[in-house]
């Protein structure tokens, strides 16, 4: 199963992500949930990236971090805001038709 966690802070901004796992769906490489949850995380880290400004992830297989740092400007916080927000609402669409596979916690830390 694939596990992830959305921490939030008291404003509602997403200030970390963690993807663990895999989802045991279909095989490696033949895997849509897999492949899905990647496309949406990777796109998210691609417009922060290119749109924000903000790198500051970890990989490696099955397993995926990242941490917004404080960000001093107003414009690039609502874009980031934006793009982790989009990223939680793609999650959880794939939650809500392969709740078996993956599992998406947001809470407020």
């Amino acid at each position: 199963m694939i596990r992830v966690s959305i921490k939030r802070d008291k404003t509602g901004l997403v200030r970390e992500f963690t993807i663990r796992g895999h989802s045991g769906f279909d095989e490696p490489g033949r895997d849509i949930i897999c492949s899905a949850v990647s496309a949406i995380a990777y796109t998210a880290l691609g417009g922060l990236q290119e749109l924000a400004g903000v790198v500051n992830h970890k990989e490696r297989a099955g397993y995926m971090k990242f941490q917004l740092p404080l960000l001093d400007n107003e414009e690039v916080e609502r874009t980031a805001r934006i793009i982790l927000d989009t990223m939680v609402i793609g999650l959880r669409q794939i939650e809500n038709t392969y709740g078996s596979y993956i599992k998406v916690v947001d809470e407020e830390v």
